[in-house]
């Protein structure tokens, strides 16, 4: 079974307390990535997304100022190095999710994604099915 050790990336862009909305956006389009883990030291403490800023930021009038304490995602769900690949694909679709950091206790080490998921060919069903399950509940609850 592929361990997702084998799987995550290693070199993670991550911004601090220290940093406000507007420093983690501008990484976040330097680096070409939706998230961005915080970092309290080496321990994540939360997660800021694209949709964060947009959501509790942006529609809420914050300024782009704004501490990334007050707008970053604070639940976080994890995984260990040694968790098996088909675990954490179906973590990600039952917290319909599409990234995961990668911790060892609270020092984060890496993340996964689905495009993790999907560039290896033996583990692209379960990509597929995470994807699925993801997409599908969100079409479920949005109205059009």
């Amino acid at each position: 079974m592929t361990k997702i050790r084998d799987m995550m990336t290693n070199d993670i862009e991550t911004c601090s307390l220290l940093d406000n909305v507007y420093e983690v956006a501008l990484k976040m389009k330097e680096h070409n990535v939706g998230s961005i883990p915080i970092v309290d030291g080496d321990k994540i403490v939360g997660m800021m997304t694209d949709r964060d800023i947009v959501l509790r930021c942006i529609a809420e009038k914050h300024p782009a100022s704004s501490k990334v304490e007050d707008i970053m995602s604070k639940h976080l769900i994890t995984v260990g190095p040694d968790t098996e690949a088909k675990e954490a694909a179906n973590i990600m679709a039952e917290h319909q999710i599409r990234r995961l950091p990668v911790v060892d206790g609270d020092r984060l080490i890496g993340m996964i994604s689905l495009g993790d998921f999907a560039i290896r060919e033996s583990l692209g069903r379960q990509a597929y099915v995470a994807l699925e399950n993801i997409s599908e509940s969100n079409f479920r609850n949005k109205p059009f």
